[in-house]
């Protein structure tokens, strides 16, 4: 009997391992993408020039890393490049050195993340801004997205899925082609749990009731048998 439980276990483990591996990637999505239940992070209410280094809007805690150091002064709330299709202020902007990566660290996973962002340029720009996951400092993939005028200074909206949770991303922008940046209306939601992986626990939940099945009749299988032989 044992047995038999350790080969059901087994099956559901390799069901779920052969989920994940197939199911695992990661896409940039438009706006409309995003379930209706996201998270939105503005930053109305603060004050022009707070800096963003170890600010916490929450349920996302912000620094910005320099060489790989958290540095202050060189990204504040501000103005920025005023009203575009995807930033109205006030926004995150920069201020001093744009060279650096924006780290937003979010309370609970997510499989869904997206800013909108403006450069200083009005013509577009190839790769302006890049957007990571981060496993701890490491980062698992990057995406990059170009801008277009947004109707003027250029920009747009990046956004991503991923099929595996994470809850920490990386934002950083071309310097070598823009000076200066913004960002604003961030965006994170959860996934709903894809059908796929709704069936495997169904066929998971139905292999443990069958086994449980199959051991009741067994045991009752056995009693009768004991008490036949007892009457004998």
């Amino acid at each position: 009997m044992l047995d038999d439980k350790k080969a059901v276990l087994v099956l559901i483990s390799l069901l779920f391992a052969a989920a994940a591996h197939s199911s695992a990637s990661v896409i940039p999505i438009g706006l409309p993408a995003f379930p209706s239940n996201s998270t939105f992070i503005g930053f109305d209410g603060l004050t022009d020039g707070t800096d963003v280094n170890g600010l916490i809007v929450n349920p996302g805690a912000f620094s910005y890393l320099i060489g790989g150091s958290p540095t202050s002064g060189q990204v504040a709330i501000g103005q920025g490049p005023g009203i575009t299709n995807d930033i109205i202020p006030p926004a995150i902007v920069s201020s001093g050195d744009a060279t650096g990566t924006l780290i937003v660290s979010l309370a609970s996973p997510v499989n869904f993340f997206g800013y909108g962002y403006a450069v200083l340029a009005t013509q577009a720009v190839n790769n302006a801004t890049t957007l990571s996951i981060l496993n701890g400092n490491s980062v698992l993939v990057s995406i990059s997205y170009s801008a277009s005028p947004d109707p003027t200074f250029a920009g747009g909206f990046a956004g991503l899925e991923s099929t595996d949770p994470f809850d920490k991303v990386a934002i950083s922008f071309n310097s070598s082609a823009v000076p200066a940046f913004a960002i604003d209306n961030i965006l994170f939601a959860e996934a709903v749990p894809e059908p796929r992986m709704i069936g495997i626990l169904l066929i998971a939940g139905a292999l443990f009731v069958g086994l449980v099945q199959h051991r009741k009749s067994s045991t009752a299988f056995r009693r009768e048998a004991a008490t036949d032989l007892k009457d004998r």
